[in-house]
């Protein structure tokens, strides 16, 4: 069971997200029901461990075994999410990924994947792309180019 509920105030999340780098590019996805990017990533269940959670979720999207290198942030972000309208209070873990080994950098530019009923289409964006295209988490525009060594936490409010 992920750990998802609704409210009459809105909805929780606890998620958990890759961030996937190759020199000065970050692997973003988006999919048919969103106009925007954001990073490979989903809800942890009830009983499992975001590192375990981030490596299941990259299994799923991408179809590859990566390995983490370290958590970047813990992001407590409010917000009116952009396509349905619902107001989220989310916790999210950031985890930077290492992905030697895999096949992931073979695939192009941009490639195609699917999981259970969505399509997602994933795209390689250079750094200076990221910082102007539409992008969730807004953060990530500005941190991108400095990776902490340690976890830091975030806070976006709307």
């Amino acid at each position: 069971m992920d750990i998802t509920f609704r409210t009459s105030e809105g909805r929780f999340n606890y998620r958990v997200c890759a961030v996937i780098t190759d020199g000065d590019r970050l692997l973003a996805m988006k999919d048919e029901r969103s106009p925007y990017y954001y990073l490979p990533g989903g809800r942890v269940m009830l009983h499992e461990t975001a590192e375990d959670a981030v490596l299941r979720e990259v299994r799923e999207e991408l179809g590859i075994d990566a390995r983490i290198d370290r958590p970047l942030w813990l992001n407590q972000s409010f917000f009116t999410e952009d396509v349905s309208g619902e107001r989220y209070h989310e916790l999210c873990l950031y985890y930077l990924l290492d992905i030697a080994g895999t096949d992931l950098l073979t695939r192009g530019e941009s490639f195609d994947g699917a999981e259970k009923k969505h399509a997602h289409r994933f795209t390689w964006m250079t750094f200076d792309v990221v910082e102007r295209e539409y992008l969730y988490p807004l953060f990530i525009k500005k941190h991108i180019r400095k990776l902490p060594s340690r976890l830091e936490m975030m806070m976006e409010l709307e």
